[in-house]
């Protein structure tokens, strides 16, 4: 068995114990989690016809593949903890990678690991036949008024548990991740497969549109033209969201300047090739108005495998959601904690955060740190909010990084490249004026959101002057 002290060991002290396999699991396992399963129903109330879903599922993957080509050179070039943290400090300044991490550690990430558990826990109650949906208590304290239910405390608990396994060797936590990945990919194939197989379908349903089709909660002016092609490819970039977070952890990547490039376009390969896949199924089984008439409190998944498994597709639905995104917070456990710990070991953050475990040697107080404050979002449920808020931030730090390519090029033309991103100029470019397409669509649509996710970033500002003061050789 690998140990801690039988792998090369970076001059952090952090522990280059994830190969390429895992690596790559981290990327499958940190995007695959609902959207492939609940997002056909909306994407087909967008644009109408299966052919035309299928191809925005295509379009979804070639941008994401796109940025992951960028990413790949930034990734090989400065594989350090933190990933885009360290782009953006290297390319604009410390205090745009204050920021950035900031968003990332306060609302993005601590967010996005209570929206994971609270779906974990409402899945978990759907095959607990509702046990858990009771209110518990109430606190009040300064203030407030606090119900905390079965389902935050299964929240929590799945908080805990991801919390604890992550505290181990990384290479624990790699190999969790990657027996996740390969259940993950398992079951897209095993819908996919079984519906084409096992159930009655026909290719004839690509022929037909959606017309008729109750498209529950899905607005008149995001149904059709050049609008719902744009609400479909951003229903499609949500699905395909967190391809770029394995770069948090590229210190902990064995021969990075190799296995990173392979692990973030492979990656995207692997899930473009099952989104695709099991999208196509849904239409062999189902009509586009059927798929687009789905409840919105179902899945288009329930009822395509329903077709062979029959009325019990509901719990089994349920119960391989739960799965899903139990990879998905473990995986987002795992590398997001190591944006905090970079930013503390450069002096921009409590200082205790950067310090790593003498026996696994990953930097425990950042991951328990991080997951905290994600209990208290659970706790006062105001993560679904936050995450929206903060949506717009991490978007413009998103540009901001695929954009550093540029810096990087003008500014050390002779430096190591391990991997030089395919395309360039022209691939970064396209991603980048996408990016901006959605940046001012966000503006202009929910003009209050966007402006509270810059609100948001920009409370850092105060907190960023503080620890530069107090650790003026932080890097710069």
């Amino acid at each position: 068995m690998t140990t801690a002290a039988s792998v090369p060991v970076t001059r952090a002290g952090l522990v280059r114990g994830l190969g390429l396999l895992a690596a790559m699991a981290l990327v499958v396992g940190d995007v695959i989690g609902t959207g492939v399963f609940l997002k056909a129903r909306v994407m087909t109330c967008n644009v109408g016809t299966a052919g035309a879903v299928v191809s925005v599922w295509v379009g979804g993957g070639l941008l994401s593949l796109a940025g992951a080509l960028v990413y790949a050179e930034l990734a090989a070039m400065m594989p350090s903890a933190g990933g885009e943290y360290v782009f953006i400090r290297e390319a604009y300044g410390r205090v745009w990678g204050f920021l950035y991490g900031w968003t990332r550690f306060f609302v993005a990430s601590a967010g996005g690991l209570a929206g994971l558990a609270a779906g974990f826990a409402i899945f978990l109650n759907v095959i607990a036949g509702g046990v858990f949906g009771a209110r518990l208590t109430s606190v009040a304290a300064l203030g407030y008024h606090l119900d905390i239910g079965g389902l935050q405390l299964m929240a929590i608990a799945a908080i805990a548990v991801v919390t604890a396994i992550n505290c181990a060797a990384i290479t624990v936590s790699g190999r969790l991740a990657t027996a996740l990945a390969v259940l993950k990919s398992a079951l897209v194939v095993g819908i996919g497969v079984g519906a084409m197989l096992l159930a009655q379908g026909t290719w004839a349903h690509f022929g037909m549109t959606d017309a008729g089709a109750t498209c529950e909660g899905v607005t008149a002016a995001a149904r059709g033209g050049f609008a719902g092609f744009g609400a479909a490819m951003l229903g499609a970039l949500w699905a395909y969201n967190g391809w770029n977070e394995v770069t948090y952890v590229a210190e902990e990547v064995k021969d990075p300047q190799r296995n990173l490039p392979l692990a973030i376009i492979g990656g995207i390969g692997v899930i473009a090739t099952l989104y695709i896949l099991a999208n196509v199924a849904y239409f062999y089984v189902l009509t586009p108005a059927e798929v687009a008439s789905v409840p919105a409190s179902s899945s288009v998944a329930t009822e395509a495998i329903a077709r062979f498994l029959g009325p019990g597709a509901a719990v089994v639905m349920a119960g391989a959601l739960a799965m899903s995104i139990f990879g998905s917070l473990h995986v987002t456990c795992l590398v997001c904690a190591r944006i905090p710990y970079a930013m503390a070991r450069d002096g921009l953050f409590f200082k205790g955060l950067a310090r790593l475990s003498p026996r696994t040697r990953v930097p425990i107080r950042a991951i328990v740190t991080q997951s905290a404050w994600a209990v208290v979002l659970v706790l006062s449920g105001s993560y679904d909010v936050l995450t929206d808020y903060a949506i717009f931030a991490v978007l413009i730090f998103v540009a901001l990084a695929t954009a550093s390519v540029f810096v990087f090029r003008r500014r050390n033309p002779n430096a190591e490249r391990p991997y030089r991103t395919w395309g360039y100029p022209v691939v970064p470019v396209l991603f980048l004026l996408v990016a901006a397409w959605i940046l001012i669509n966000t503006l202009m649509t929910t003009p209050g959101r966007a402006l509270a996710g810059v609100g948001l970033m920009a409370l850092g500002l105060p907190f960023y002057w503080y620890w530069s003061r107090a650790n003026p050789s932080a890097v710069h």
